[in-house]
This record gives structure tokens, C-alpha cells and sequence, in this order.
């Protein structure tokens, strides 16, 4: 239950609309299992319903929509798995591998949805905050909006078809996003593809009295202002060409070369994270920048999210972000030259009779 012994996430019908609300406010409305097969069983559910014209999802309380997973469950799951040495396959069937795959199925039925599927992305959104908004049909974002995948500071790597998104922004953006886990504003979630529209915060309430009777996009564009500068676009000559390079090695080294202070301090981010992430993360990106469709990017992303439970870096990155916060991690391996490929194709192996199995258009 949330913190004032409500419902953990909120689900209703009016005026047409579908009502999703996050309710932990508390916890900037982290997202868990049990909130996540909820949002599930109502999307379902409405598909069919002609009382439900468009749904909406928004976050309770002023600090945002959702902060991410329930990163606390998580850590007790890798701590258990690396006690036991267990393999992607036993991890793929911990309370973690559970909620990933219900979470990752939630997030391709948000991407195809057949009705109109409204985010108001205010606030904080992160992770799995992402995952519930950024394949929306209609993203709404404000002066208050910071989005963004912080997974490789805790060792771990952006998922929730996160990496679809992060490959798919103009450019270099998305690789520079993910290997710093950099913040978007609204203009920069906008330039990036994360979202559509701005609507300053104090339209919020008109705009969702608006979607009762008007047609998302007429009720959208009612309230809508121009998208904010972006400061990613602004600064895409330098991003584009120093994250352009094949390996992360040849990344960093472009941007401590470059002579700007944007790129010495990108290059400091960078290697602030966990290298083994890193590098997993970057062709994570780029294989999904190929992938033909959002279901076989999250395919993907469940192997890799399964074989992270059992690794020393997602342990000790959430211990030390999230548990202790001394903010100091201690990698392993703790460099960048010391990640053989090796460590990084064991992310990505098959899980057999694991697998999410999301059907592809390859598929169909």
C-alpha cells in the first residue's frame, strides 16, 4: 500500500477517460510488481471498453510522475544471486526477473496501444518512470520535467525499452544521455524524442478537464507552447562526434580532447559509471538503433536486465547510490580496459524457455 494507505497506484473512469494515477508520493511513486500488473489488467481491460476514449497517466503529488523501479527489491534479488552464483536463467525466475518481464510487456502494450495513451511526464522521471511514458502516444512534459536513464550509475543497464528511445534520438543525444545518465529538460526530452509537447504545469488541471471532452490532440494543442531550447541541440556538433566512435575507450578519449568544458566534464560522467555497464550499454544502443521493432529491443533488454542481476556491479552501485549513499562505488572490474569482451557478451546470451518472447513484426 502507498503511504497514506491507498491504493499504490490509482485506477478509475470518467468523462471518457481512463485514470491512471501513481500514488506513492513518498517514494516520487516508484514503480513495483504489484503496480505494474494493476496498470496492466486496466489497459487490457480498456482496450475494449467504449466507455474508456483515452487514457491518462499522471503521478500523485508535486516532485514527479514516477523516480523508477523499485530499486530496493532489486538489490536484495542481485545479493541473493550473486551469493548463490546463480545464472541468468535462475535470475530470469527471482521476484526481479518476474516484475522486469511484467513491466516489459506493460511497456509494448503502451508502445501499440489502440487508444489514445496521454503521459503527463511532470516532475521527476526516470527508468521505469520512462518505460510507463516515453511510448505514449501523447507525451506531455513541463518547466518542472527531468527525464533521464540513470542505469549505469548503479551498475546497471537502461532497459524498460529505454534504449529504443535512447537509440532513436537525433544523432549522438541518446548515447551521450546513457553513458552520463545526463538529465533532460522539456526542450531537451522533446529535441531527444522522449516527448511531444510542453505545457507549463499551471495548465495542468485545464488540460486534463480538457481531455474529458475534446480529442487528445485537440485538447493537447489547446494548451501546448512552444518546446523549450534545447541545450543538447545546441551542443550537437561536439556530442554527435565525440559518441560517434565505436568503443567507449575512443569515446572518452575524444571528449577529454576536445578542449570544451561540456565534454571534459561529459568525459568525468562517463567514467564515474561502471565500465562494464558502459560498455554493455553502448551496443545495447546500437544493436537496438538496428532493431526493427520496440518488442525485439525489450527482447533484447530482458537478457540483458537478467544476466545484471547477477553481477557485482549492481549490488555495489545500488548500495552505494541508493543503500550506504557514500556515492562510491568500487567497480569490478574498475576500469575500462580491464572489461574483456567476454564480460560483455555474457549480457547478452539466450535465456531458452526464459526468454519474454514479445512477438515481433517479424513474427506476425
Amino acid at each position: 500500500m502507498s503511504d497514506n494507505a491507498e491504493p499504490e497506484v490509482l485506477i478509475g473512469k470518467r468523462d471518457g477517460l481512463g485514470l491512471i494515477t501513481l500514488n506513492r508520493p513518498r517514494a516520487i511513486n516508484a514503480l513495483n510488481h504489484p503496480m505494474a500488473l494493476a496498470i496492466l489488467d486496466a489497459l487490457r481491460a480498456w482496450e475494449t471498453d467504449d466507455e474508456v476514449r483515452t487514457v491518462v497517466l499522471t503521478g500523485a503529488g508535486e516532485r514527479g510522475l514516477c523516480a523508477g523501479g523499485d530499486i530496493v527489491a532489486i538489490h536484495t534479488d542481485a545479493e541473493n544471486a550473486v551469493a548463490q552464483h546463480d545464472s541468468p536463467w535462475t535470475a530470469a525466475d527471482s521476484p526481479s526477473g518476474r516484475f522486469w518481464r511484467d513491466e516489459y510487456i506493460l511497456n509494448a502494450l503502451i508502445g501499440g496501444y489502440a487508444k489514445p495513451y496521454v503521459a503527463i511526464m511532470d516532475g521527476i522521471v526516470m527508468g521505469g518512470g520512462v518505460g510507463l511514458s516515453g511510448h505514449a502516444s501523447h507525451r506531455i512534459v513541463t518547466e518542472r520535467s527531468k527525464i533521464g536513464m540513470p542505469e549505469t550509475g548503479i551498475g546497471f543497464i537502461p532497459d524498460v525499452g529505454g534504449t529504443y528511445l535512447l537509440a532513436h534520438a537525433p544523432g549522438e543525444i541518446g548515447t551521450h544521455v546513457a553513458l552520463t545518465t545526463a538529465r533532460m529538460t522539456a526542450g531537451d526530452a522533446i529535441a531527444a524524442g522522449f516527448a511531444d509537447a510542453f505545457v507549463p504545469s499551471e495548465h495542468l488541471p485545464a488540460l486534463l478537464e480538457a481531455l474529458g471532452t475534446l480529442s487528445a490532440d485537440d485538447a493537447i494543442a489547446k494548451f501546448a507552447q512552444p518546446a523549450p531550447v534545447s541545450e543538447f541541440i545546441a551542443q550537437r556538433d561536439w556530442i554527435d562526434y565525440c559518441y560517434g566512435a565505436d568503443t567507449v575507450e575512443e569515446i572518452v578519449h575524444r571528449l577529454q580532447t576536445d578542449g570544451r568544458a561540456e565534454a571534459a566534464q561529459a568525459a568525468a560522467d562517463v567514467l564515474s559509471k561502471s565500465p562494464v555497464a558502459l560498455k554493455v550499454t553502448l551496443r545495447s544502443l546500437r544493436e537496438a538503433r538496428k532493431a526493427d521493432s520496440l518488442e525485439a529491443v525489450l527482447n533484447r533488454e530482458y537478457r540483458v536486465s537478467a544476466a545484471s542481476l547477477n553481477t557485482h556491479d549492481l549490488v555495489e552501485g545500488i548500495r552505494a547510490q541508493v543503500i550506504d549513499k557514500d556515492r562510491n562505488p568500487q567497480w569490478q572490474p574498475a576500469t575500462l580496459a580491464d572489461v574483456t569482451d567476454a564480460d560483455v557478451d555474457a549480457y547478452f546470451g539466450a535465456l531458452g524457455d526464459r526468454e519474454l518472447g514479445l512477438a515481433t513484426p517479424k513474427d506476425q
